[in-house]
């Protein structure tokens, strides 16, 4: 698949796209980590990367701040996803991590993705 489309994955601290990323890519995808949540440039996403599919990745206050341990507040999550809400609403594909383990986020993307790419 190395002629395959770009996937540009985007989500909060926490919700996993490095880890979506190595898997995707073992699996022969081509894959851009966006660091949207700490950009105030909504379009960010496509600007710098301009995927020709996007994955967001959902997560909650408690897990992000559980699986980095991260020292922020609710209102620090609520600001990376206002930023990421533009990405948000162009993404081809969302997956909610906060119930899934990294196998089964990676077994989700494969399967959209297959959907999606011919």
């Amino acid at each position: 698949m190395n002629d395959s489309p770009l996937i540009g994955v985007v989500g909060p601290c926490g919700s996993g796209k490095s880890t979506l990323i190595a898997g995707l890519e073992k699996n022969g995808y081509r894959c851009r980590h966006i660091a949207q949540e700490h950009s105030y440039v909504k379009t960010m996403w496509h600007q710098i990367t301009n995927p020709a599919l996007l994955i967001f990745l959902e997560c909650s206050y408690e897990n992000s701040t559980a699986r980095r341990q991260l020292n922020w507040t609710p209102a620090d999550h609520q600001e990376q996803l206002r930023r990421l809400s533009h990405a948000r609403e162009h993404a081809d594909i969302v997956i909610n991590t906060n119930l899934l383990n990294p196998d089964e986020v990676l077994a989700q993307a494969l399967s959209e993705l297959k959907g999606l790419i011919k």
